[in-house]
């Protein structure tokens, strides 16, 4: 399918944005795509009518999300449920989710008008709180649900349930949910495996165990955890995808399970997966005769 309309999202920090956004969209309006800018990066910009995420999303047949990975988890999180494809351009060097370089722009954007792309469905995550007999929705995300102490020094208490069935009570800094597009983050750091993002898993990851058997674990995408939180301090925090934060206190239990949501990233058409474990991770160069990816 050849793509006409491309919606651009950007983060607003980034040095030169201004410039790089409307050198995009005159490049993109010169080859005859409609472009819609979400309404911070409009307004930045100066060039009126930007549009509500929402908006966004049901006019553009895809994304294209300037920035870096936390750009692009902040727009994961607003197009949920849209199923609009996601296209990360990174403004420094390539990251997990932003797969495109920025000196790459234009020749993968060829491409992609021409319909030569590839998508793949990232699992997300629905949380909830529940407080009493009150359950709150409280967002999507597709890398991770962490719950951690917060600015207190004392270790919390979470009590795991999977699927109404008590796994164990961990007891330590906090606990990471992650799904697999978040194994690289910080699920990784506290010592969790690394997992293809395009498979459908959950993983929960205790940081800092004070029980040294408490050890990473990986679930089946059906199933649905309970965190209670059991604290005589002032309760502990919750963050989704490192964005957003609630404080949760004693008592209260973290409802996660995978969503009806998924999110749709385009692929790099000049780097695999591997690769970009590969650069990231400093795990040295491909081998002579091995092939890099090549675009379908």
């Amino acid at each position: 399918m050849k793509i006409k309309k491309i919606g651009i999202v950007a983060n607003i920090e980034k040095e030169k944005i201004t410039d790089h956004v409307k050198s995009l969209k005159k490049w993109l309006e010169d080859k005859g795509v409609k472009v819609f800018l979400e309404r911070e990066i409009s307004a930045k910009v100066s060039a009126g009518g930007g549009l509500a995420w929402k908006d966004l999303a049901r006019k553009s047949e895809m994304v294209v999300v300037l920035g870096g990975d936390g750009t692009m988890l902040r727009a994961a999180r607003y197009l949920a449920g849209y199923k609009v494809p996601i296209l990360g351009i990174n403004m420094g060097s390539f990251g997990y989710l932003t797969e495109v370089n920025l000196n790459e722009l234009h020749s993968t954007l060829e491409l992609i008008i021409q319909g030569k792309f590839l998508t793949e469905k990232r699992m997300m995550f629905d949380v909830s709180i529940k407080s009493g007999k009150t359950i709150i929705p409280v967002g999507h995300v597709l890398n991770d649900v962490v719950i951690n102490r917060g600015d207190l020094s004392r270790m919390n208490e979470l009590e795991v349930e999977v699927n109404g069935n008590y796994l164990t009570t961990y007891k330590g800094d906090g606990l990471i949910v992650s799904t697999p597009t978040g194994s690289t983050a910080y699920s990784l750091s506290a010592g969790g495996p690394i997992v293809f993002p395009g498979k459908e898993l959950i993983i929960i990851n205790p940081i800092c165990p004070h029980t040294l058997t408490n050890r990473p674990i990986i679930f089946s995408e059906d199933s649905n955890l309970k965190i209670t939180l059991w604290s005589k301090d002032e309760g502990a925090m919750l963050t989704l995808d490192g964005q957003e934060a609630h404080k949760i206190k004693s008592g209260d239990a973290v409802i996660v399970k995978k969503s009806r949501h998924v999110t749709m990233l385009v692929l790099s058409p000049y780097r695999s997966y591997s690769e970009i474990l590969r650069s990231k991770l400093g795990w040295g160069d491909l081998p002579p005769g091995a092939k890099k990816r090549k675009h379908a």
